[in-house]
């Protein structure tokens, strides 16, 4: 008996991921490539996706955690993986076994590397993530030179090994604003302050995705793309560079059937059929990622054209209406609900109704979503 398609899926595509690897490295010149894949790859599957962006020219990955980092090392990955945002207790000597580059953010954060060093018996790799201006994670202008020192110490007795130096930007998506120019002069005096000390980074990185397409200027010794990978722009308004994505999310028609005019479809029957009509039931709601607040403000690809959703999303189930073009829809075909092919609703449409980013799109598919593969990537 063959196993039938699951009801609800994502499906990424990881040729896709490398072609934008591809293209984000034409853009960052002689600077190496970080693919960030923190939150599961965007959603997207943190193995797979960074096993595709390594043998497509990547050099190195980014996480968040040390959990993740690990979790990739796991599963075979050798390439260098950078952890940035744990807390001062988080078991670092997890990473430093694995040879996971830890990025502190504080003394306490430093300290806690060197205890787990000293208590391994084993150099740890620390790399600095610097505030220039963002204001969130990384070492501020006030604390640094207390960082620098116990650094400089730690370095000397071999407890760590000195990196790498880095920074977020907090306006990347406005290639122009006077925000990223100000970080970038902060930056260099970050680096110049840590030379001065005895301690030379063996390289420094600083452009995200957006940077990474429109400011050559920051790529320095590695750009850090994140979702531009996964072929969403940065700067949608501006270009989608070329960028392939790499998600489908989709699922298969349930149940086809009659609506008379005057019915009510859905919770609280905010949708009234003004005629006769045919509707598909998509098995796939709120539990699975797609937004209640989406009701009746969406489409989806269905029998080679987008359907409207008519009526509330509930947690389990949505309805499109097929009107009076639904000949050859059938329980068991396939909806998608958004993709990166010609005509099928792309993620910013969700995005923009929502009034928030793709990224928070694609990282939605949950719960009973099941992740699949395609492309030769593999």
């Amino acid at each position: 008996m063959n196993n039938p398609d699951p009801q609800v899926e994502t499906l990424v595509d990881l040729d896709a991921i490398a072609h934008n690897v591809r293209i984000l490295a034409e853009h960052a010149g002689d600077a190496a490539v970080m693919v960030v894949v923190k939150a599961d790859g965007y959603n997207h599957g943190a193995v797979e996706v960074g096993k595709a962006a390594l043998a497509a020219g990547a050099r190195e990955l980014g996480v968040t955690t040390v959990e993740e980092a690990v979790a990739l090392r796991a599963a075979g990955i050798t390439a260098p993986i950078l952890c940035w945002l744990n807390t001062s207790d988080t078991d670092y000597a997890s990473a430093i076994a694995a040879d996971i580059e830890i990025a502190v953010s504080s003394v306490r954060h430093l300290e806690a590397v060197a205890v787990a060093a000293r208590q391994l018996d084993r150099m740890a790799i620390v790399t600095l993530k610097v505030d220039t201006g963002l204001n969130r994670n990384g070492v501020s202008s006030i604390e640094y030179p207390q960082v620098l020192a116990l650094l400089r110490e730690l370095v000397d007795n071999r407890t760590v090994r000195f990196r790498a130096i880095f920074s977020h930007l907090a306006h990347a998506d406005s290639p122009h604003h006077p925000t990223i120019d100000i970080q970038r002069d902060r930056f260099l005096e970050f680096i110049a302050e840590a030379k001065d000390q005895g301690l030379q980074p063996e390289l420094v990185h600083l452009a995200n995705s957006a940077a990474t397409l429109t400011r050559p200027d920051l790529a320095f010794d590695m750009v850090r793309p994140g979702i531009a990978v996964y072929g969403l722009s940065p700067i949608p308004e501006i270009s989608d560079f070329g960028l392939r994505p790499a998600m489908t999310f989709r699922a298969r028609v349930a149940l086809v059937k009659q609506v008379a005019a005057g019915e009510g479809v859905s919770y609280g029957h905010e949708w009234i059929a003004p005629h006769d009509t045919t509707v598909a039931l998509i098995p796939a709601g709120y539990a699975d990622g797609v937004p209640r607040t989406l009701g009746g403000r969406f489409d989806v690809w269905l029998g080679g054209e987008r359907r409207p959703n008519i009526g509330r999303v509930c947690m389990d189930q949505l309805v499109v209406d097929l009107g009076d073009n639904a000949a050859g829809v059938r329980e068991g075909d396939t909806a998608i609900l958004f993709g990166g092919q010609a005509g099928v609703p792309h993620p910013q449409e969700w995005a923009d109704t929502l009034g928030t980013i793709h990224y928070e799109i694609v990282c939605s598919p949950r719960g009973r979503v099941v992740r699949s593969y395609t492309g030769d990537a593999r």
